[in-house]
């Protein structure tokens, strides 16, 4: 049995550990990451609805309910009903959220900065790189669903 761990594990471990570092320094900025993240992935998405949100942050409808009602009681998200579907709410991050943002995006950065020390630029874009490409074939091995590429591959 070998000792040396998989890609998976070592991903893994990377992503947990890259997490952990980030909320030991974003402490005090007084948000869970279930609320950072779902500030992080709101600046990319805004106007999304709430159903659209849940599903790429991979969390419940209601989870993410109660999420939002905490940023929205801390003013730092709105929800806008939808022109023509008063059952929809569109997000929307409103200007308190903004110097949070960069404040996250200045830990994150510190973050990476200490988990790539000793990391060539050279090496960081060839990362880079193959991390895309991985995701890229496992978004579309995803779309394939299981067994479906061992039929039309194998």
């Amino acid at each position: 049995m070998t000792t040396t761990p998989t890609i998976g594990f070592l991903l893994h471990d990377v992503a947990r550990l890259l997490r952990k570092r980030f909320e030991q320094r974003a402490k005090g900025l007084g948000l869970t990451r279930s609320q950072w993240q779902t500030l992080a992935y709101l600046a990319n998405n805004e106007g999304i609805h709430q159903a659209g949100l849940a599903e790429i942050l991979e969390i419940e409808p209601i989870t993410l309910v109660r999420i939002l009602d905490k940023l929205a009681e801390r003013g730092l998200v709105e929800r806008r009903q939808h022109p023509t579907d008063r059952r929809i709410w569109l997000l929307y991050m409103r200007e308190e959220a903004k110097p949070l943002l960069v404040d996250m995006r200045s830990i994150g950065d510190a973050a990476r900065g200490e988990a790539l020390d000793g990391v060539s630029a050279e090496d960081r874009e060839r990362l880079s790189e193959i991390l895309t490409l991985m995701k890229s074939n496992l978004i579309q091995a995803c779309r394939l669903g299981a067994g479906d590429k061992e039929k039309n591959h194998g």
